[in-house]
């Protein structure tokens, strides 16, 4: 028999503390994101343009071929050869970042980073806290399962960032998204601190739900990403057909990646998590034949899960295909992401199944 252990209350006040002030760094980090955005230089915009416009005067005129006499036999100079990336059929290069490559810009970024690295450390402290003063994983209800997620979902991101990959750009972004769900978590979602109840007192808590949060917060940042594919996308083919954006949607889509690098960025992110979340079901499965005697019942959490599997199944096999490349395939992928957040907050809270527990 299990004993569970009283709560703490000092330590589950001192985490709510906690949880409200990473919400106010975030904020700070908010603006400055928002700083680096509007008072990077604008000198660096407009590639974009200017990659189509002189890719489009080279396709009007044709490969130019020149001959060249050496010793009397004409030689003939090969056409550059141009390597497209596989999303599109556009060659543009990518955007200067937020800052737009100045220096006031960059100060602004590196402030920004700062703060969203105290904040992290800031909402991990509140997790652990809410851990201790229960001495159980903090994930016994959608509370705890927000303010962890949205921690794993930033960490991921600075985890990025010190792998040197260029993504300052996704910072204001997910940082947005970052306020709107902790938001959420201290209003609508809060439950106080409590025991779990028996069926989750297993050693799978830990592997099945761990995995589950970390596969949602890399599933989070590669649905931004295509997010922003899309929009991307959708301005460089504006401009190939010889639009005109406005200000302010070039002043933005100038400053990110290309629409081909977006996309690659989001498949390896999708392609990286999918495997972890076949392992996040199998793992819930044997968890399920532990604790109801069955390992598959169609629970609607269960179910919820294998369709978002079947909706990434779907989307990497699109990639995969000649004809699904680029905003297909990125339908597939938010389409799939719109299924694990319905089986993220929908489930939990609108339909009664053996994985409701205490309300949310």
């Amino acid at each position: 028999m299990i004993l569970a252990a009283a709560t703490n209350e000092h330590l589950a006040s001192l985490s709510n503390t906690l949880i409200y002030s990473a919400m106010a760094v975030y904020t700070l980090a908010f603006l400055a994101y928002i700083a680096e955005w509007l008072f990077g230089s604008r000198s660096k915009v407009g590639r974009t343009a200017a990659a189509l416009t002189e890719a489009k005067t080279k396709q009007a005129n044709g490969p130019a071929v020149t001959v060249q006499q050496a010793g009397g036999t004409a030689v003939l100079e090969r056409p550059q050869v141009v390597v497209r990336a596989a999303a599109g059929t556009r060659d543009v290069p990518d955007g200067p970042g937020a800052a737009g490559g100045d220096e006031q810009g960059d100060l602004y970024g590196r402030i920004a980073i700062s703060l969203t690295v105290l904040a992290f450390l800031v909402e991990f402290a509140g997790v652990l806290t809410r851990a201790l003063s229960v001495q159980r994983a903090p994930w016994g209800n959608m509370y705890e399962f927000n303010i962890t997620f949205s921690t794993v979902a930033v960490g991921v991101y600075l985890t990025l960032l010190a792998l040197r990959k260029n993504i300052r750009w996704l910072g204001l972004f997910l940082i947005t998204t970052v306020l709107l769900d902790l938001g959420l978590a201290v209003t609508v979602l809060y439950t106080a601190s409590d025991q779990l109840v028996p069926a989750l007192h297993s050693y799978w808590l830990y592997i099945h739900v761990s995995t589950a949060i970390l596969c949602g917060a890399v599933f989070y940042v590669g649905a931004v990403a295509t997010g922003l594919y899309l929009f991307k996308d959708a301005y460089e083919s504006k401009l190939a057909d010889g639009g005109q954006p406005g200000t302010f949607a070039t002043s933005v889509m100038e400053r990110l990646p290309s629409s081909a690098s977006l996309d690659k960025f989001a498949y390896r992110i999708n392609a990286g998590a999918f495997p972890l979340w076949t392992f996040t079901i199998i793992a819930g499965s044997i968890w399920a034949g532990d604790a109801w005697g069955r390992y598959w019942g169609w629970d609607p959490k269960e179910t919820w899960a294998f369709i978002t599997w079947v909706g990434y199944a779907c989307y990497l096999h699109a990639r995969a295909t000649a004809g699904w490349k680029g905003r297909k395939a990125a339908y597939l992928a938010l389409i799939a992401f719109g299924c694990w957040l319905f089986n993220y907050y929908g489930v939990n809270i609108f339909v009664t199944g053996k994985h409701s527990y205490a309300g949310v």
